[in-house]
């Protein structure tokens, strides 16, 4: 009986074993790689540049409304060949350019506004028909000394000034550039800055907004060349025996380069050659005034006359108008029709056709 439990037992125990022997291990499955995903990329779009909302009315660029009704600013230029170059003048919104005694011409650079303008300068005297152009922008008039005229009209025309010779140089505009002083000699050394003129004119020296009726009527295009212009890639314009100024037209960015003496009519305080969009050259009566010992000018620009308009490498024909010496310069075309300007700087040259010649090719 016991052998026989002993089998079964036996048995038993081999059939577990068999059993276990028999069992496969299920092996583990792989995990499942979850792929990595690439970011995707983020589309940089560059941001849109400012833009200022105001409009500039002497260039007819964007910029700041805080600056469109203010009175711009004139500044004197000295432009004798000894003291070269000049400071500040690339910046000006206008530069005007008229004989002055002796065969020399001097500058009015024009800016609707002085923030961002360093030095200026050198600053020269006055005279009248600068006086006039000033009033016809209604600006503030910034020079040093003047002639006898100049002297008497300032007064009687109601002329916002600042004089480096009487008066301005006790209010802090005006200083002597010692460089240009010990180099230049004296009287090519008076300079002022952008800083200085708008640090005088925030103590309430002068009205600095245009009153609410007062109006610019020059109007502006983004591209002013004119479609039935003819050619004008060089301009030259000998004022005398002294000065001739060229102005050359640059297809890259659509600009006249300036020239003079020769060479670049470059801005010393940027360093950059003076390049304007559009160029006028205005003809008037230019005479010595009647006993002057110094040769002094008389310059009318009072009532009406020719001219020539460059822009894009195109001329036209037009005639310019100042009503009185408050009014500003109008400009039109042949037919009557207002001239529209290119957007940007302009360049405008006043000669006597008697004395100077304009060759164009």
């Amino acid at each position: 009986m016991k052998k026989r439990v002993l089998a079964v037992l036996l048995a038993l125990l081999m059939l577990l074993a068999l059993a276990g022997c028999g069992e496969q291990e299920t092996p583990e499955e792989p995990l499942e790689e979850t792929p990595v995903m690439e970011p995707e990329p983020i589309e940089q779009t560059e941001p849109e540049p400012y833009v200022p909302a105001g409009t500039n009315p002497l260039t007819g660029e964007p910029m700041e409304p805080a600056f469109e009704s203010s009175r711009p600013v004139a500044v004197m230029f000295n432009n004798l060949e000894t003291a070269q170059p000049q400071l500040g003048i690339s910046q000006a919104d206008i530069i005007y350019e008229v004989p002055a005694e002796g065969g020399i011409t001097r500058m009015l650079g024009v800016y609707q506004t002085l923030e961002g303008v360093d030095t200026l300068g050198s600053v020269r005297s006055a005279r009248p028909y600068y006086l006039e152009l000033a009033l016809g922008h209604d600006a503030l008039y910034v020079h040093a000394g003047g002639s006898p005229e100049a002297y008497r009209d300032i007064p009687a025309w109601g002329v916002d000034n600042m004089d480096g010779v009487n008066g301005g140089s006790d209010a802090g505009i005006f200083w002597r550039d010692a460089d240009r002083r010990k180099t230049m000699g004296y009287e090519h050394s008076m300079v002022t800055s952008g800083e200085k003129i708008l640090t005088y004119l925030a103590e309430g020296h002068f009205p600095t907004e245009h009153e609410d009726a007062w109006r610019y009527p020059q109007a502006f295009a983004e591209d002013g060349t004119p479609a039935d212009g003819t050619a004008a890639e060089h301009i030259s314009l000998k004022y005398s025996y002294y000065k001739t100024g060229t102005f050359d037209y640059d297809s890259t960015s659509g600009k006249y380069l300036v020239g003079q003496y020769g060479g670049s009519y470059t801005d010393g305080s940027t360093g950059e050659q003076v390049c304007v969009t559009n160029v006028l050259v205005l003809e008037t009566s230019i005479y010595v005034i009647s006993g002057d010992t110094a040769g002094r000018l008389n310059v009318k620009l009072t009532g009406s006359g020719a001219g020539t308009y460059f822009c894009g490498g195109k001329s036209v024909p037009i005639r310019w108008s100042k009503d009185d010496r408050n009014s500003p310069l109008v400009y039109t075309r042949e037919d009557g029709n207002p001239l529209v300007l290119g957007q940007g700087k302009s360049y405008v040259c006043i000669m006597s056709p008697k004395s100077s010649t304009l060759t164009i090719a």
